[in-house]
Order: C-alpha cells, then structure tokens, then sequence
C-alpha cells in the first residue's frame, strides 16, 4: 500500500517507496510550489501520466551526476572549445529566457515513447516555480533559433535536473556543459538525474543508494542559493 496524500498531510518517510513499482512513495496531493519544493528537498519528485492521479517517487539505487565527473566526449569538446574562441559563430547559451518554451520541447513526443509525462498540469506548476525563481531553463541559441536545452529546480547547493530536448547534434550537451561549469563555480558538487540511462551515463553520471543521496540532500539545500542567475553562460 501507498500513502495517499490528501491536502496538508506530509510525504511518508522515502524508506517507505515500493520495491515494485521501483521507488513509488505516494499518490495524489497537489503540484503547488511549496508541496512540489517540501518534495524535492527530501528527494522525492513527481511523475505521472494524464488520466492518473499525482505519483510520488524516491528512487533507489538514484542517478546522480556529480559535476566533477561530468564526461565531454572528444567532438563535443572540440565543438565548445570554436564556441568560445567564436570559429564558429552564432551560438548563445541563454538561461531563463525562454522556459515555457523549452517545457514545452521536453515534452514533445520521442522515438519509441507514447504520450508524455510532461502534462499540461506539471508545465503550468512548474512554470509557476520558475516565476518564484525555483526552476530554470538552460537554452541553446543558434543564429537566434532555440535549437536545444534543459530544465530543472535549484534549491539550496543543490540543482534538480528535469528534462532535455535537441533539435540539432550536441544542443542539449552544449546547455548542459555550460550548466555544469557555472554549478562547479557556484559550488554546486552534484545534479539529480532520477532515472538511469545509458545516455546519461555516457555524461558521467553514476547510480548512487538512496540513503546516501539523502544524506548528501540534507547538507546541501539548506545552504543560501543563489540570488540572481545570469543571463548568459559561458565555458
């Protein structure tokens, strides 16, 4: 059995999540800001389908990507390294100026998905996040034309990566090499990924215990965050 969370009453313990489905925690609640914050500082995060009720899970073993292990292949670094030297020109990593936008790719649909999790309900709550500036986007330019990005929440020391998207080669990998640089700047030691993939994993990220990421959780969103983010990114 699964706790469902009527209005107000607290998530259960994350050592209470199912073993099958992995990680399911609890069912129903609301997606304001201050639940969907209270969930994710105790590692919990949303995810469910239209037609289904809100599905809470911690996840166990958790993938993480710890910003001093991030991976860049030889092509992609080779591409970062012209960026910044302007060889190829016409490239801008944004942050913030597009975030509906980039909710809206990330839940387009993708070879071998049905449907999205990316409701209509989660883009408006998570849009309202971004208004309180808890959830940011990170977005790739190219001669004016937004070609690829990312989402996720900062709380604390800590960043919650959500969902990419790339219309051209290396897009999302451009955002998030240059999120990763200003987050090792600012002293942000990791991002959660959630889910394992290969893909994520070609990028360093790694599967850690939920109890030591919980740990590693506690120390970090209680540290200030930080108070203006800027508008542009560079490597």
């Amino acid at each position: 059995m699964i706790t469902w969370l009527e209005p107000g009453r607290p998530f259960p313990p994350v050592s209470a999540a199912l073993s099958d489905p992995p990680g399911l925690l609890a069912a129903g609640g609301e997606l304001t800001p201050d639940r969907l914050i209270d969930a994710y500082r105790q590692g919990i995060f949303p995810w469910f389908n239209d037609g289904q009720p809100v599905l809470w899970w911690s996840t166990d073993p958790r993938m993480v990507l710890f910003t001093e292990e991030f991976r860049i292949s030889h092509s992609l670094r080779k591409r970062l390294s012209k960026m910044s030297t302007a060889s190829e020109t016409g490239w801008e990593v944004r942050v913030d100026s597009a975030f509906d936008a980039v909710m809206a790719a990330c839940s387009g649909p993708r070879l071998g998905q049905d449907g999205t999790w990316i409701t209509r309900a989660m883009r408006l709550a998570y849009g309202e996040l971004h208004r309180l500036g808890v959830a940011h986007s990170v977005e790739t330019w190219r001669d004016g034309s937004l070609v690829g990005g990312l989402y996720g929440l900062a709380i604390g020391r800590m960043f919650y990566g959500e969902s990419m998207f790339t219309r051209i080669p290396d897009a999302s990998k451009i955002a998030l090499a240059h999120l990763v640089t200003y987050l090792r700047h600012e002293h942000f030691p990791m991002i959660d990924c959630q889910q394992q993939t290969a893909h994520l994993a070609s990028l360093g990220a790694r599967a850690i215990a939920r109890d030591a990421f919980a740990d590693q959780l506690r120390s970090l969103v209680d540290l200030p965050g930080i108070k203006e983010w800027p508008k542009r990114l560079v490597v």
